[in-house]
């Protein structure tokens, strides 16, 4: 059975800044890495590989240049890595882009039969979590999200049980295969590596899908295929600090001065 990761190679936003004049990203020297979240998702596709035998394929969509991120998620175990790279595929929004991976999972379960989708909570670089919950739409399965443990799949009866992490609580969850999972940071720590992997990646083939191999219909995908389209890149502009109470030494003063600003800027509500 199989496991289809999902990841996206993204900026390393510590890094990023914006082109005051045109309001784009200065990508020039920006270093890129696999997305945080993604680094657990398929860490945990890896492991239920080593317990239950999955077999998992990795699926990216994005530049050529991502063949890089694919090719270390075999040096990290994965057995296939498929990169989704064309034109039309570009500037997609969420649905569009959960449009091209639906796709290509549709192509990959059609000669291996699949357990589960898993993915990271959310990208760095659009912080929607939308995507994994809009693969599962498509496809029609069930979706896991918050998902911080995986407590065991039963494949005779083809069920996955799992932990979700919701606010104050967690709750125990069951769901038939095949299923979308989204991770979040918790649930693993991903493992590095070593040599002989590494190197057997350097020489791993990263197959390459565009809408030749694909064929979806290019209304609905890439920027024809969105909804939502992204008009300007802006940083907020951040307004100078103050110190409050230089000559307050109490720390009851303190507060109450903290608190009463606090309400001037009707930032509490009482």
């Amino acid at each position: 059975m199989l496991i289809v990761t999902c990841v996206k190679q993204v900026p390393d936003t510590t890094q990023v800044k914006v082109d005051p004049v045109t309001g784009t990203l200065i990508r020039e020297g920006v270093p890129f890495i696999m997305n945080p979240y993604d680094t657990h998702a398929l860490e945990e596709s890896l492991r239920l590989k080593d317990k239950y035998g999955f077999r998992v394929a990795v699926i990216s969509m994005g530049p050529p240049s991502a063949e890089v991120t694919l090719r270390k998620t075999i040096a990290q175990g994965a057995d296939e890595a498929i990169l989704l790279s064309d034109r039309v595929f570009g500037g997609a929004d969420t649905l569009a882009t959960s449009m091209v991976l639906t796709g290509a999972i549709k192509k990959l379960a059609e000669k291996e039969e699949l357990a589960i989708i898993m993915c990271g909570r959310q990208t760095i670089d659009g912080d929607t979590a939308q995507v994994g919950p809009g693969i599962a739409t498509r496809l029609g399965c069930s979706q896991l999200t918050l998902v911080d443990r995986v407590e065991e799949v039963d494949l005779k009866s083809k069920i996955i049980k799992v932990r979700r992490k919701l606010e104050g609580r967690h709750e125990i969850v069951t769901s038939p295969l095949p299923v979308m999972i989204a991770v979040l940071r918790e649930i693993n720590t991903p493992r590095y590596p070593n040599v002989p992997m590494r190197l057997m990646a350097a020489d791993a083939p990263v197959v390459l899908w565009d809408n030749k191999a694909m064929k979806m219909d290019e209304t609905t995908i890439g920027l024809k295929g969105s909804a939502t389209q992204v008009r300007k890149i802006f940083s907020p502009e951040r307004v100078k600090g103050e110190i409050l109470g230089q000559e307050t030494d109490k720390p009851e003063d303190t507060a109450k001065l903290l608190i009463s600003r606090m309400i001037e800027k009707d930032l509490l509500s009482l």
